[in-house]
């Protein structure tokens, strides 16, 4: 036990107020842990908390939505036998003791022991496809079970949609191998439902193998997750193996996939695309996407739901050259397969690049797939701000007529980076204003009076544009300098900056026994727009919206538990650009344009349809309605393939200034040819062509 000794020196310019202790049987890790993390969230967030019973409250609710997400384990009873301690949770903090957990700890093991037996029984008899039922999928929209007969049956509703689904897949391949050989044998739908629901059952013992192996301490990391997470979505704890995974991620240099991973609610979530990566030049997955299952190329799928991250991650890494398939589920709720073949990030792809756009005017076109800077050498001594003052340089030598700058999908990166960026469009001023917990802003300014392009300006954005491409595009937009066009109604709203603690760096020495101990990343700072109101929450909205088929969708901060609110501070001094760019007269000429455009009407219809799939949730679980669906549902996405066609609009030219490309450097030329056939069939660049079209 502790006993009552101090452990943490956490930072020494703060004072800090040790909590008492009441002591339990409690393991003095778990004591270090509360302490520690508490002390932490305290004495760094930006926006410290009262643990009193309301916060109690918050994190009741945050961890029983993270405990059965599903709501496929605990009764109605477990719950309201929980909430007794939803007022004492802050006691229980306050003097190292973990009642409320060790309670829920014991439930939920109980719970998964009985619903292991469901399923084995449940999956022994086949299922009636004829009859008329449906599922809810959305777990938001349902209660908790109030008997075990009630659980029972829901568990024997989604896996009766399990083994649907999979017998339709089945059915789907054998068709397709008939059209190919005349020697298949062909399986009778009864035949083709007995293996469906072997490979469901597969499944599921697997699945209940990896909850049987969730351990107290897999469990602790939920609920101090819990209470990080109400602080804000960014705050939250790593367990030693989970900050590793994180680091691994971050670097970019690891032979995979190249996305951020996170879990959450039990389901593998992702929260970044690395540019240049495997993903990002496969283009399907995207933030916000949740991955369900896991394939090795033709392989067995497995299921990664409440996988334990390092053990999901470990199965979507590989090496390069090697295929995964996962399925992914969208924010609609729908679900498709995505093929991916591994390989390392190649840097030379995630840095600014330009060409020319010929159609009615010559528009030089930059594409900035992060805020990139020479992190420790991370980057190789470049600068994302030098190279697009390249860019503009060698297309004012072009004489271009506008000048377009594509922040979509760029999830941000340097401060320092943007503030530059932003400079070389206006003479000197502030561009962002940047607040600690206490003390006045810190406004950061472009001190460099010279302007490297004067011309017309438009700057693109959508739903995944964050952080440091918020603050571009608001600082842009506060100075009138330019257009923001976007295919969302807002961009991501993340106005916040996050650090990460090692929490062994504040153990007193006479406790090194109890490390590691993990980290924690805490929110320390939030953005403001010049104009004083915050990035974050709102984002920004752009000046025009060209619709694609998730705008109708909420994503972003805002669909996050217990995002920072949005507020404003006092506005910066600055000067509005010298030239009106009549926003109003552009918006309306774009908006007509957009009507008599057959794409964008069929990514609108699109989009009225994902709305309302992802707000009826409901799934029919009678076969021929099932697959009547589904033909709809590749009807309606055969639509959308048809618009992954070459515009004949515009023409594209490299800049004189790169000369040509060597054709005995095949790689390079095939980068190239892939990224000029990705613009050609971009339909929202196309428009944006139509717009700086409009400027005067």
């Amino acid at each position: 036990m502790l006993k009552n000794k101090k452990l943490l020196y956490l930072i020494p310019v703060l004072s800090i107020a040790l909590f008492s202790y009441t002591y339990v049987t409690l393991s003095e890790k778990e004591e270090a842990l509360d302490q520690i993390i508490m002390q932490s969230l305290n004495n760094i967030h930006y926006s410290p908390l009262e643990v009193n019973d309301k916060f109690s409250e918050k994190v009741f609710k945050l961890y029983i939505k993270r405990l059965d997400y599903n709501k496929k384990f605990l009764l109605q009873s477990d719950v309201d036998e929980l909430k007794k301690y939803d007022r004492s949770i802050d006691d229980d903090i306050n003097n190292a003791r973990f009642n409320f957990f060790n309670k829920s700890y014991d439930i939920i093991n109980q719970r998964v022991d009985e619903a292991q037996a469901f399923y084995k029984d449940i999956l022994t008899q086949p299922f009636d496809f004829s009859k008329e039922e449906t599922l809810q999928l959305d777990p938001e929209k349902i209660n908790f079970c109030k008997s075990k007969e009630d659980l029972k049956d829901a568990w024997r509703k989604t896996l009766k949609y399990q083994t649907l689904a999979k017998m339709y897949d089945l059915i789907e391949s054998q068709e397709k191998a008939k059209e190919k050989s005349d020697t298949v044998v062909i399986k009778t739908n009864q035949e083709l439902e007995i293996e469906a629901r072997k490979k469901i059952l597969k499944s599921n013992d697997d699945w209940f193998k990896r909850l049987k192996e969730f351990n107290r301490n897999d469990r602790l990391s939920v609920y101090f997750n819990s209470i990080t997470g109400i602080y804000d979505p960014h705050t939250e704890y790593y367990a030693p193996k989970d900050k590793a995974n994180f680091d691994i991620s971050m670097s970019g240099q690891l032979e995979g996939i190249g996305a951020q991973l996170q879990e959450k609610d039990g389901y593998i979530k992702v929260t970044n695309i690395v540019p240049g990566s495997a993903s990002w030049k496969q283009g399907q997955l995207k933030t916000g996407d949740v991955i369900l299952k896991v394939a090795q190329g033709n392989n067995e799928a497995v299921d990664i739901v409440d996988m334990r991250m390092d053990d999901a991650v470990m199965l979507i890494r590989g090496k390069k050259g090697t295929e995964v398939r996962l399925t992914v589920k969208k924010p609609d709720g729908t679900t498709i397969i995505i093929p991916l073949i591994r390989d390392i990030v190649v840097l030379e792809e995630t840095y600014a690049q330009s060409v020319i756009l010929k159609g009615k005017k010559n528009i030089g076109y930059i594409k900035l797939p992060s805020f990139y800077a020479d992190f420790g050498g991370q980057s190789g001594g470049r600068s994302c701000a030098k190279d697009v003052k390249k860019e503009l340089q060698k297309l004012k030598e072009e004489k271009v007529d506008g000048i377009i700058l594509d922040l979509r999908y760029n999830g941000g990166g340097s401060l320092g980076d943007v503030v530059d960026m932003a400079g070389l469009f206006i003479e000197k001023g502030p561009i962002v204003q940047v607040k600690q917990k206490t003390g006045f802003p810190q406004v950061m300014e472009d001190r460099d009076a010279s302007v490297i392009y004067d011309g017309p300006l438009v700057v693109m954005v959508n739903s995944n544009s964050a952080s440091a491409s918020e603050i571009m595009a608001a600082a842009i937009q506060d100075y009138k300098r330019g257009i923001i066009v976007g295919t969302s109604p807002a961009t991501f709203g993340k106005g916040t900056v996050q650090r990460f603690y090692e929490l062994d760096d504040y153990l007193p020495p006479a406790y090194s026994n109890l490390k590691p101990l993990g980290s924690v990343k805490i929110t320390t700072q939030k953005f403001y727009r010049i104009n004083g109101g915050t990035t974050q929450l709102k984002g920004v909205i752009p000046d025009i919206v060209l619709p694609d088929p998730y705008y109708l969708l909420d994503r972003g901060e805002k669909e996050q538990d217990y995002p920072l609110a949005w507020d404003e501070i006092p506005a910066a001094k600055y000067q509005t650009w010298k030239v009106n760019y009549n926003i109003e007269k552009i918006r309306t000429a774009s908006a007509e344009r957009i009507k008599t455009n057959e794409g964008f009407g069929i990514l609108n219809e699109a989009a009225k349809r994902l709305k309302k799939q992802k707000d009826e949730s409901i799934v029919s679980l009678n076969y021929d309605k099932y697959v009547a669906e589904q033909k709809k549902i590749k009807t309606d996405n055969k639509k959308l393939d048809d618009l992954d066609k070459e515009l004949n609009s515009f023409e594209i030219n490299a800049l004189s200034a790169d000369g040509t490309i060597n054709e005995t450097d095949t790689v390079k030329v095939t980068k190239t040819k892939e990224w000029y056939k990705t613009i050609k069939k971009d339909i929202y660049l196309n428009e944006t062509m139509n717009i700086m079209t409009n400027i005067q």
